[in-house]
């Protein structure tokens, strides 16, 4: 068996405002996980969300209904 690699990327949306995070899509289908880290911490802690909940978040932002802040 072998074990994927996590392949990071941010937006392309991103500026350099060091406000970002980075999400491994490749993750989603195999394992059925997305993982999320802080771009400016990449050997801290990874928080992984369910790839149906990060589909469902996509939407919601895609759709505009999640607000402003």
């Amino acid at each position: 068996m072998t074990t994927e690699t996590p392949r990071w990327y941010r937006s392309s949306y991103s500026g350099n405002g060091g406000q970002c995070v980075e999400v491994a899509t490749n993750l989603a289908t195999a394992h059925g996980t997305v993982p999320v880290r802080d771009s400016k911490n990449a050997g801290g802690p990874t928080l992984t969300i369910a790839a149906t909940a990060f589909a469902a978040f996509l939407a919601g932002v895609r759709a505009g209904d999640l607000g402003t802040a």
